[in-house]
């Protein structure tokens, strides 16, 4: 017996050590928040995770993680980001407190962790790179980039580099539609989610606003679309997606005519439902608080590049009058543009 402890020794010598260690950096993370920064100050996101994050009172499943440094960046040609810079510049500064910063490069010495919030999906390779390259765990808001090639881009570099990322609209963790992934309506057989879908010239049509709306769809139906058809009038989009074992699931997007609002009708075996509400923003906040304590992204690469993929192949059937797409065939231009890159 006494050789059997002695052997086992250094195991459980190993094993009170990694004990202790984890206790104290669960110890220290409550005593000493976790430093973020923002990058991008042209969305009312910043405003609102800030309140939520920096508040001393916060509940704990958003604490351990504080405000304190911002980069405003903001895009000349889109009214709606330049117009924004400014004041929400101020609120940070003046409300809460946060250091503002001249360059992403100034922001990572200050921070252990970053919210990529540039309302422009446009630039998120460029701003995303250097915070993956430094290694600091990476929140993207929508849209995770302007062009399925840099959606995957961004992946790709996260995986090289093994940096945490993930990225999430917030309508993915209303209350009802977090049941239905989980299982509460019974197995899925379908899904109608709509969303408005407000048009930006420089960005995929549905990758603006109406990507709210179609991650509710993926939320419900998980990955494995195969095919997308599109029908689209200047007040109305309406997306149709088959998954590869039979299922189908539309997407339809709102810009005139009709009250904006957000929601989808769930097809479960055990029941039909309502679900796909706005619940605001601090379910997702509490996820990107998980996130950047474990490391561990609660939305995989695989799922937001297929509902970016989605998006990608109604936009390529809008050009082809309506035509089924595949979302293989628009993954594998895009995947063609990434390796021509680095030619």
């Amino acid at each position: 017996m006494n050789v059997r402890i002695a052997a086992l020794a250094p195991t459980l010598s190993f094993l009170i050590l990694t004990a202790t260690t984890a206790v104290a950096q669960e110890t220290a993370t409550a005593e000493k928040p976790l430093r973020a920064g923002i990058i991008g100050l042209d969305t009312s996101h910043v405003t609102a995770f800030t309140k939520l994050l920096n508040d001393p009172k916060a509940p704990a499943e958003v604490a351990g993680v504080r405000i304190v440094a911002a980069y405003p960046g903001g895009s000349q040609d889109i009214p709606s980001s330049h117009d924004r810079v400014p004041e929400y510049t101020k609120t940070l500064k003046e409300t809460y407190g946060v250091e503002i910063v001249d360059s992403i490069d100034d922001l990572l010495g200050k921070v252990d962790v970053v919210l990529l919030e540039s309302v422009d999906g446009r630039p998120h390779l460029k701003q995303a790179e250097p915070v993956l390259k430094a290694r600091k765990p990476l929140f993207i808001d929508k849209p995770v980039a302007g062009t399925l090639a840099d959606a995957l881009a961004i992946f790709e570099l996260a995986k090289q580099t093994g940096t945490p990322v993930f990225s999430s609209s917030s309508l993915r963790y209303g209350a009802e539609t977090q049941k239905a992934r989980a299982g509460e309506f019974g197995p899925v057989a379908g899904c109608d989610a709509y969303s408005p879908c407000a048009l930006e010239e420089h960005h995929p049509d549905l990758y603006w606003y109406g990507v709210h709306g179609v991650e509710t769809l993926f939320t419900v139906m998980g990955t494995g679309c195969e095919k997308v058809s599109r029908t689209t009038t200047p007040e109305t989009d309406v997306a149709v997606g088959v998954w590869k074992d039979g299922r189908i699931g539309t997407f339809r997007g709102v810009r005139e005519g009709t009250p904006h609002g957000y929601g989808a009708t769930i097809f479960g075996k055990k029941k039909i439902a309502q679900a796909g509400a706005y619940d605001g923003y601090k379910p997702l906040v509490v996820e990107i608080v998980k996130f950047f304590k474990t490391g561990k992204a609660p939305v995989s690469p695989e799922e937001t590049i297929e509902i970016f993929a989605f998006m990608e192949a109604a936009d390529e059937s809008k050009r082809q009058d309506g035509r089924p797409v595949t979302l293989e065939s628009v993954l594998a231009r895009a995947r063609a543009e990434v390796a021509s890159r680095g030619k």
